[in-house]
């Protein structure tokens, strides 16, 4: 079982500071994430914040407009940073409101911060221009932007007391993640090409014709961009099925907040499928009340129970 905790002692006034800082940070740059979280209690949600916040630095460095090298030693001291929170040698008074509220996360939750380090790895991939031959090789790059991150949450989730299969809540976690990281990649695919950047498999876009990248608003001349689409949707819905078998493991709200989160994303994907093209054209989203239609799906617990009963069909 891991443990986490469900309320914590007084918070210091520069701590609910720095933790505020962090919320505003993750309300105005992660809508998907911000809205999942809004089901967590207090102090759950204030540590999901502060991962957030030092993910969405570590993010900005990569995606930023300085040259690489400079990146790297950017990141290469976002990495310093992180391993004096690692050691507690961030006081309450730090100027840094992230680290502030980072470590006062670390102290009360157990939080695998090593996951941080696999995200810088990770961007610092996308920094040296890493392309992806095997889907084996994507598959380590997401796990370190996205499984790892799928990993830190679990240390503020924890899992309930008692969880039948709760020691493998770590894996389905990371498989989660790497279902949002591949949505993601799908729904970003024309936007990264601008950027000079490629993910999916160069073993899958040769399958399907789309070697020559997709630089404008309609697919390559000649390729099978539907059937590349639905190719890679078939395999990010095979990690979805894998990755809720995280939800029965988590107290309610925990499991509301990943069912809110992968669901939007699960819907993402369905609007990919039925249009592939649209990628292309610009960038897939949901409406909002679709969004709470998903949260108040996943509050009612409906996601983990569906999964609790295909988990038990299986198991007969």
């Amino acid at each position: 079982m891991i443990r986490t905790v469900e309320s914590s002692p007084h918070v210091s006034a520069p701590v609910l500071a720095a933790y505020s800082y962090c919320e505003t940070v993750t309300g105005a740059q992660a809508r998907n994430f911000a809205y999942g979280i809004r089901l967590l209690p207090t102090p759950k949600r204030r540590a999901m914040s502060a991962l957030y916040a030092f993910s969405r630095r570590v993010d900005d460095i990569g995606d930023g407009t300085l040259e690489d090298k400079v990146k790297a030693a950017r990141l290469e001291d976002t990495r310093a940073l992180l391993a004096r929170v690692r050691h507690g040698e961030v006081d309450e008074d730090d100027t840094d409101p992230v680290a502030v509220a980072l470590a006062h996360t670390a102290r009360v939750f157990p939080v695998p911060l090593g996951g941080l380090d696999e995200l810088i790895d990770g961007v610092l991939m996308d920094v040296r221009g890493e392309t992806y031959e095997t889907w084996d090789d994507l598959k380590a790059y997401c796990r370190c932007v996205a499984g790892a991150i799928g990993r830190l949450s679990l240390g503020v989730f924890g899992t309930e007391p008692g969880a039948r299969g709760a020691e493998r809540a770590p894996e389905y976690a990371d498989t989660l993640g790497l279902a949002l990281q591949l949505t993601n990649i799908l729904r970003d695919v024309r936007e990264d090409a601008t950027g000079g950047r490629t993910y999916l498999p160069a073993d899958d876009l040769a399958k399907f014709g789309c070697s020559a990248g997709f630089d404008g608003p309609t697919p390559p001349e000649g390729s099978d961009f539907a059937g590349l689409v639905h190719f890679e949707v078939r395999r990010a819905r095979t990690l979805f099925a894998e990755g809720y078998r995280l939800l029965p493991l988590l107290d309610r709200r925990s499991g509301a907040c990943v069912a809110a989160m992968a669901g939007i994303y699960r819907r993402l994907l369905d609007r990919i499928e039925r249009d592939p093209a649209a990628v292309l054209r610009g960038r897939v989203s949901l409406p909002g009340r679709e969004k709470a239609y998903v949260a108040v799906r996943g509050l009612s617990g409906l996601d983990a129970r569906h999964v609790s009963r295909q988990t038990v069909r299986r198991h007969a």
